[in-house]
């Protein structure tokens, strides 16, 4: 009878069978604490401090010439200062469909590239679709610095001076 051969060494084998189930293990984990860690971050709260839905810093008062109109695209508003030297925060977002409204200053006026609405310059309706006056955020001037929140759109229909802030 043929004598069968003893494994005289304790150290396991590594075959090519192992070595693919312990790579395969290895990339399974890998990829699973990596799901893990991106789902953690994605539904970690923000900081929305300085952008859309925070509070967001303009700058200084004094930077802001007085009838001009400033854009803030990751605020997504325009900062209006009047001939008085009142502050406006206009949401960019028209009340029609809520479309990204821009700023034309040879016009003096706001347009919606979406179906033709015209805002003048404190926001009012002037050529419709659009049912009503753009949004405004809260404006508040602090230490000579002009703070807008975002996170309060405020709907209104037409503007009313007391909608301004002066600082």
């Amino acid at each position: 009878m043929p004598e069968e051969k003893k494994q005289t060494d304790a150290t396991p084998q590594l075959t090519r069978r192992n070595f693919l189930a312990w790579g395969g293990g290895a990339l399974s984990i890998l990829a699973i604490v990596e799901i893990a860690g991106a789902s953690l971050l994605f539904l970690a709260p923000r900081s929305l401090e300085g952008e859309f839905g925070g509070v967001v810093t303009a700058g200084s008062v004094d930077n802001f010439p007085q009838g001009t109109v400033t854009e803030f695209p990751d605020g997504r508003f325009f900062l209006v200062r009047t001939e008085d030297g009142g502050f406006l925060a206009l949401y960019r977002r028209c009340t029609h469909l809520g479309c990204a409204v821009s700023w034309e200053p040879t016009r003096n006026r706001f347009f919606c590239p979406c179906h033709a609405s015209n805002f003048d310059f404190f926001g009012n309706v002037e050529n419709p679709p659009a049912p009503r006056a753009l949004d405004i955020f809260p404006v508040e001037i602090n230490d000579g610095q002009v703070l807008v929140d975002t996170s309060r759109p405020q709907t209104r229909d037409a503007f009313a001076p007391e909608q301004l802030v002066y600082g």
